[in-house]
């Protein structure tokens, strides 16, 4: 199969071992190869990080023989939460072995597969591993495999509380994906993750240290919900099944054709609703079109550029004669000039969820609202380099005030191409 998952830094380990474990429970009720595995069901996915604690869980995978022991790259230190030390890394001597061992890996992983389509990178944006070098990896791979598809899943930090540095590396990170020209980056925002774990936000601040004021099971929670909406979307579905057997919908690559149809607006977000009973599906996208944003704080409507529906747990194929597309689209305000800006796929069986008679609806929208998350990112970076905040910390490793301004420069052009409708 096609697919390589590329796990970078601590959010993406953390993330990446809760996708092994659902791709590990669903491949034995799936009657599809997982594009995620290879032929001899091992995991095809390479664990980078520049420390081991979060890659010790990966041991696990290894004695279980579910992963290989040269996939899991690790270094001696941290990269301190900034952008820049992650991107280029240390400067000593002897250079920098992560980036040459984790692109070695993927090399090596790629050559395995059948056929290899592309590599689904998970990180955070807001860190310096998951971040710097993960921008760094995905500048090598485009590089690298320069016709394979490219896709990030991408956390989102708070709005505030995590690092006195996120919104750089936001930025730079970011800004540093478009340039190398990935082709779909999943957005997950960790202030919606926190309010579907039922935590309050103001009591998830409430202490000095937004890390001591989440326990370790909210954020284990967090991430479980961020996998699930990953796998009602990625994972195989029975209605793209071809006449041979063969499912188009067990390749990730098929969402950037549904919800990407201009190369320069690839932010996608994603809403999930499972069910444990049984529901109309128009009345279930009427509750997934609750957490949509319909206005900007200037009063202007967003819009849609192209929304994909999947729908587990179709046993009576009600889904398409149901009116949940014209209900979709009328609460995305999909653009006109798309002329087909609703697509769907379904599945009878609902594997996410536990309970196999429940309903699931996983919609994913390349959606303007995101232009209030750059708007914010570019607001407050140049807040922080007005007063040379913390400057010198990337000035350190090369990154200096052009930069940030190529980066800016990059969100505002994203900001006004999906402003334009």
């Amino acid at each position: 199969m096609s697919a390589v998952i590329l796990q970078v830094g601590q959010c993406g380990n953390q993330l990446g071992l809760e996708w092994c474990e659902m791709l590990s429970k669903t491949s034995k009720n799936s009657g599809h190869r997982s594009p995620f595995t290879t032929k001899e069901d091992t995991l095809a996915a390479v664990c980078v990080d520049s420390e081991s604690k979060v890659l010790k869980r990966a041991q696990r995978l290894v004695r279980n023989r579910k992963l290989l022991e040269t996939n899991i790259v690790q270094g001696k230190g941290g990269r301190g939460n900034n952008w820049a030390y992650g991107y280029h890394g240390h400067w000593v001597k002897e250079g920098d072995q992560l980036l040459h061992q984790a692109m070695e890996a993927v090399r090596r992983e790629a050559e395995r597969r059948d056929y290899y389509g592309g590599t689904v990178m998970l990180h955070s944006v807001s860190g310096g591993t998951g971040s710097g070098l993960g921008s760094r990896l995905c500048e090598e791979i485009r590089a690298e495999f320069p016709v394979s598809h490219l896709l990030t899943v991408s956390v989102v930090p708070h709005q505030s509380g995590e690092s006195p540095l996120q919104h750089y590396n936001t930025l730079l990170s970011l800004g540093a994906l478009h340039r190398y020209h990935c082709d779909c980056i999943l957005l997950f925002h960790n202030d919606q993750a926190l309010g579907c774990s039922g935590v309050p936000q103001n009591k998830a601040f409430a202490t000095s240290g937004l890390a001591s004021a989440l326990s370790q099971d909210t954020l284990s929670f967090m991430n479980r919900h961020i996998v699930s909406c990953m796998a009602g979307l990625l994972l195989p579905v029975r209605s793209l099944t071809t006449a041979s057997g063969w499912s188009l919908g067990v390749e990730p690559w098929e969402l950037i054709r549904s919800v990407c149809p201009m190369p320069s607006a690839k932010l996608l977000s994603l809403g999930l609703q499972p069910l444990t009973h049984k529901l109309k599906w128009d009345s279930l996208a009427g509750i997934t079109l609750q957490s949509v944003p319909q206005m900007s704080p200037i009063g202007k409507s967003y819009t849609s550029r192209a929304v994909l529906a999947v729908a587990r747990g179709d046993q009576d194929k009600s889904f398409v004669t149901s009116s949940a597309h014209h209900k979709l689209k009328q609460g995305h305000r999909c653009v006109a000039w798309n002329p087909s800006p609703i697509d769907h796929w379904t599945d009878p069986l609902n594997e996410v969820c536990s309970s196999a008679d429940a309903q699931l609806l996983t919609v994913c929208s390349n959606h303007s609202s995101v232009t209030s998350l750059l708007n914010h990112v570019v607001h407050r970076t140049k807040e922080k380099i007005a007063a040379r905040a913390y400057l010198h910390w990337y000035e350190r490793y090369g990154v200096e005030t052009q930069d940030f301004q190529q980066a800016t420069d990059t969100l505002l052009s994203v900001m006004e191409e999906y402003d334009a409708q």
